[in-house]
C-alpha cells in the first residue's frame, strides 16, 4: 500500500508517517512548511523521516489541485490520511479566509482527486473544537455539532459534511477523527505544552484563562497515532469518530505537574477566556474502541513526563 499523509512533516504528521514506515508502509508526505510556526521545526521532522528508503517528501500545498492530481496519478495512492491544515482556533478569528481556504478548499481537492484515483480509504483530521460550548457532557459523535465558535472548527465542521458527499455519490469509505488536544514529544510550540515548557526555563509570563478553570482532554501522541492507523486499516464506510484519553484535567493541575517535572515555577497571570474557546473538552472514547480498537495507554503524568524529558533533551538541559 502506498499512504499519502497531507501536513506530514507536522507534529501529528510527522509521527503518524514514522509509524507506518516503521512498520513497512510507503509513504508519500506533502507538506508546505507553512510559518505558523517556526518551519525549522518540521524540516528537522522531515529530516527524520528522509532516513527511510521508502518515503516521498514533497513540498507542495494542497490548495494545488494540480500538484494533488499528480501526485495520486504518479504515485499510485492507495490511503489517506489527510491531517493537513491551518490550525488554532484563535488564530483563526483574525484569519477565517484563509482558514476557510486551506481547510476546505485543500480538502475538496484531496477528495476530487481520491474519487478520480478510486481510492478506498480515506482519513480526515477533525477536531473536538466542533463541539463548541456543548452542554453535552462528555462529547459524543451523536452532538449536531453545530454552533462552531470560530472558523478552525467550522471548517473542519465543514469538512466532515464535504466528505459525506464523497462516502454518498463514490462509496468512498472515509472516516473523521475528532483530536483531543494532541501531546507529546516534538510537538507544536504554539501550543500549551511546550509553551508552558519554554516559560518554565525562561521565567516569560503566560497567560491561563479563568485563572486556570479550564479543562482539557490531553491525550498523548502515541495513542493519537494507533487511532489514525487503526482507521486507516478498517474501512468503516463513512464514520465520525471522537479519538481521545477521556481524562481532562484542569489547566491549574497541568501547570502543576510540569513544575514538578522541570523544577521551576512557572510565572502566570489569568486572563478571560476568549469567546472562540469553550470551557472544557471532554472525549466520549467509547466508539473509537469499539471501532478502532482504540485502547489509550499513556495517561498524563506519564505523557507529561515524557514530553517533558524529551523537551530537556532538545534543549540541552
Amino acid at each position: 500500500m502506498t499512504y499519502l499523509i497531507t501536513g506530514g512533516a507536522g507534529f501529528i504528521g510527522s509521527h503518524v508517517a514514522a509509524a507506518l514506515l516503521a512498520r513497512g508502509g510507503r509513504v508519500v508526505v506533502i507538506d508546505n512548511f507553512n510559518d505558523y510556526y517556526d518551519p525549522a521545526l518540521k524540516r528537522q521532522n522531515a529530516a527524520r523521516l528522509s532516513n527511510y528508503d521508502n518515503c516521498l517528501m514533497v513540498e507542495g500545498d494542497i490548495r494545488d489541485a494540480e500538484l494533488i492530481k499528480r501526485l495520486f496519478a504518479e504515485q499510485g495512492i492507495t490511503n489517506i490520511a489527510h491531517l493537513a491544515a491551518m490550525a488554532g482556533v484563535r488564530a483563526s478569528v483574525k484569519q477565517p479566509g484563509l482558514y476557510l481556504d486551506v481547510n476546505l478548499t485543500g480538502t475538496l481537492n484531496l477528495l476530487e482527486a481520491a474519487k478520480s484515483a478510486g481510492v478506498d480509504r480515506f482519513v480526515l483530521a477533525s477536531t473536538s473544537s466542533v463541539y463548541g460550548k456543548t452542554k453535552t457532557l462528555p462529547f459524543v459523535e451523536t452532538d449536531t455539532a453545530d454552533r462552531p465558535l470560530a472558523a478552525y472548527p467550522a471548517s473542519k465542521r465543514a469538512a466532515e459534511m464535504l466528505a459525506y458527499s464523497y462516502h454518498n455519490l463514490a462509496g468512498m469509505n472515509v472516516t473523521c477523527l475528532r483530536f483531543f488536544n494532541v501531546y507529546g514529544p516534538a510537538g507544536r510550540p504554539d501550543m500549551m505544552p511546550w509553551r508552558l515548557l519554554e516559560a518554565a526555563q525562561t521565567g516569560a509570563q503566560i497567560k491561563l484563562f479563568n485563572s486556570g478553570d479550564i479543562h482539557r482532554d490531553w491525550t498523548y501522541i502515541d495513542d493519537t497515532v494507533a487511532g489514525v492507523l487503526a482507521a486507516l486499516d478498517k474501512p468503516l464506510g463513512y464514520e465520525i469518530i471522537n479519538l481521545g484519553c477521556g481524562a481532562p484535567i484542569s489547566l491549574t493541575d497541568f501547570v502543576e505537574l510540569i513544575e514538578a517535572y522541570s523544577g521551576k515555577r512557572i510565572n502566570t497571570i489569568s486572563v478571560p477566556t476568549p469567546l472562540s474557546d469553550p470551557p472544557i473538552t471532554y472525549c466520549d472514547n467509547g466508539k473509537a474502541r469499539d471501532l478502532l480498537g482504540f485502547a489509550p495507554s499513556v495517561d498524563i503524568r506519564a505523557g507529561l513526563r515524557q514530553t517533558w524529558e524529551w523537551y530537556a533533551a532538545y534543549r540541552g538541559l
